[in-house]
């Protein structure tokens, strides 16, 4: 594919950023490239930090947090559970250790839940490949190439096993077809613990039409209720031009929330907040711009949502455990925690990411998970997200005090995503063709 970082467009394949930067020399994917960053860290307890152009906000979170749902109450952020640190541990004394390379463009990895240990990679171009006992096995557990448009910010976006996939072999993706539409559909492997899935199980769940080639989000993941979250990004080009971000009729731009068991091919749990009307069924939360990855604490259910900003600003968003649905994160009014057009209605309630970043760091976010790993006590309950763009690996804790944030590690990857074993231990995706687990420096 070239050097990676010649052109965003090229290059980004999730974000919907158009500028080209200048090159830059990225290392063989062989290259254990991490490097602990030097000390930038940030608290937050009642205040907020002025606003610097060139640092990382961490946002308050003392006050209740509103939602903007015509029947949510106000919310506010929950403790850190009683597991989780309150420092960061050393970055020195950790790695980004390579356990698989050679993959074509990956962009995504899974775990099945089923006992075997297996770690499912998702390659851009339409192939889920398994990697088993540190093995990259050649034949791929699924390969749908044929029915995906593909790549820039198309492909093979998103997976998810079911809950009950031993019983049941279902498993959920996300991918736009060969019309650049997203589908969400589901697949089934007749053996689920070893066999292979057959691509002619599809059924469709959702097709959604895309306006515009870019922001597809891509996110696919089971929260703790058993319901399916979706992440979908506003339809594309820039600013937001179909306002679908602030739209409750339609799915783009949204959280979705949906019912895999309760009808087929799904039905929108009642609980949602415009199941009686007001907007859209299946929506969940609102007002995002291209979510890339989300993800649940597996300890306490609650959601992280890293959001790709358009001129300015990353965003990680947070909803605690038992968070009614509505919320609503502001965009395209806001990016980020600042203005980006338009006036809002007055009273309109828009919840503040947890933190942001502005692109003298980077300019795509790639959501991660928390940290619940036995391997590395040290990192109980640490949230870790990084940027496409530029390699950094950030930590973010949610403390007694408040929420604390820091720059990690220098790598040189492009990363596309993150993920987690059945253990808990937390891998992180290079678009370059390796896949790294975190690890103490031997």
């Amino acid at each position: 594919m070239g050097n990676p970082r010649l052109c965003l467009w090229v290059l980004i394949a999730f974000i919907g950023l158009s500028a080209c930067t200048s090159a830059q020399t990225t290392p063989p994917v062989s290259t254990i490239a991490t490097q602990a960053a030097p000390t930038a860290e940030l608290t937050h307890t009642q205040s907020a930090p002025s606003v610097a152009p060139t640092s990382m906000q961490a946002l308050p979170t003392s006050a209740p947090q509103p939602w903007a749902s015509p029947t949510a109450p106000a919310s506010t952020q929950t403790s850190p559970p009683p597991t989780a640190v309150v420092e960061f541990p050393n970055p020195d004394a950790f790695e980004w250790h390579q356990v698989a390379n050679g993959l074509e463009n990956p962009i995504g990895l899974a775990n099945a839940g089923d006992g075997s240990g297996r770690l499912f990679i998702l390659e851009q171009a339409g192939r889920i490949r398994i990697l088993h006992n540190g093995s990259l096995l050649s034949e791929p557990f699924l390969d749908i190439s044929d029915r995906i448009s593909c790549c820039g910010e198309r492909g093979l976006l998103g997976l998810a096993f079911h809950p009950r996939y031993v019983e049941n072999g279902y498993f959920y993706v996300n991918y736009t077809d060969i019309n650049g539409n997203t589908v969400i559909a589901r697949f089934q492997a007749a053996n689920p613990q070893d066999g292979r899935a057959d691509p002619s199980s599809e059924m469709a769940i959702l097709n959604i039409e895309q306006p515009y080639r870019n922001h597809n989000g891509g996110a696919v993941v089971f929260g703790p209720d058993g319901y399916l979250y979706l992440g979908l990004g506003d339809g594309g080009s820039a600013g937001d031009p179909l306002n679908a971000g602030q739209s409750t009729n339609t799915l783009l731009g949204k959280v979705l929330r949906i019912d895999v068991d309760a009808a087929q091919p799904y039905a929108a749990p009642p609980d949602n907040p415009f199941s009686s009307g007001g907007g859209l069924a299946e929506i969940w939360a609102y007002g995002l711009r291209n979510p890339w990855r989300i993800s649940f604490d597996r300890l306490t259910g609650d959601l992280y949502i890293a959001d790709v900003g358009q001129n300015s600003l990353e965003e990680i968003n947070f909803l605690p455990a038992g968070s009614p649905g509505g919320a609503n994160f502001g965009w395209n009014f806001r990016e980020g925690s600042q203005p980006y057009q338009g006036n809002p209605p007055a009273g309109l309630a828009m919840l503040d990411p947890v933190v942001d970043y502005n692109h003298t760091k980077g300019c795509s976010v790639t959501g991660g998970y928390v940290y619940r790993g036995a391997n590395l006590p040290q990192w109980q309950g640490i949230y870790l997200y990084g940027d496409y763009c530029s390699g950094l690996v950030w930590g973010l804790l949610n403390t007694p005090q408040g929420w604390r944030n820091a720059e990690l590690f220098r790598t040189n990857f492009n990363i596309t995503s993150f993920g987690e074993d059945e253990a808990g231990e937390v891998y992180l995706v290079d678009y370059g063709g390796g896949i790294y687990r975190l690890s103490a420096r031997p």
